[in-house]
């Protein structure tokens, strides 16, 4: 693989230690946003959803973390995803509590929604990772003091 390419989408090969936290945030992400949509302090409006409001906001606040960090892509792609999966687990398990724990779990687990809710997290992840990579270059160059050259 290309090393620009792999820096990009796994951030810099001395970082391995972000990895690791990446896949923490990301676990830690799913488990919150469960939590919050159970407990009542995420809520979701309508009937129809297809884009969880409070998940997406948690999901690219995230990745936007991810890319001011100059972290990787793909875990941009996964804090996105993961704030998504939560509101799916809270859906499946909690919101269609009058069927069978079998039901649930299926429901939880069908191809078709995961992969809705991955196309949704790549979208958002790379949105939100080049708003928080352009947030690190901007602040770079603010703290260079390099004026450009129509001001000088």
């Amino acid at each position: 693989m290309h090393p620009a390419l792999r820096r990009l989408l796994i951030g810099p090969a001395e970082n391995s230690f972000g990895r690791y936290l990446g896949l923490l945030a990301a676990g830690t992400l799913f488990v919150a946003t469960f939590a919050a949509y159970a407990f009542g302090v995420f809520a979701v409006s309508g009937c129809v959803v297809f884009i969880p409001g409070d998940a997406a906001v948690v999901g690219s606040i995230a990745a936007a973390v991810v890319g001011y960090s100059r972290g990787g892509l793909v875990f941009a792609w996964l804090v996105a995803y993961a704030p998504l999966l939560g509101y799916h687990a809270d859906h499946a398990f909690l919101g269609l509590s009058n069927r069978t724990v079998q039901y649930r779990l299926g429901y939880f687990i069908r191809v078709d929604g995961l992969a809705f809710l991955a196309v949704e997290g790549v979208v958002i992840g790379t949105v939100a990772f080049a708003v928080g990579y352009l947030g690190s270059l901007g602040v770079e160059f603010v703290r260079s003091g390099a004026e450009p050259e129509r001001l000088r």
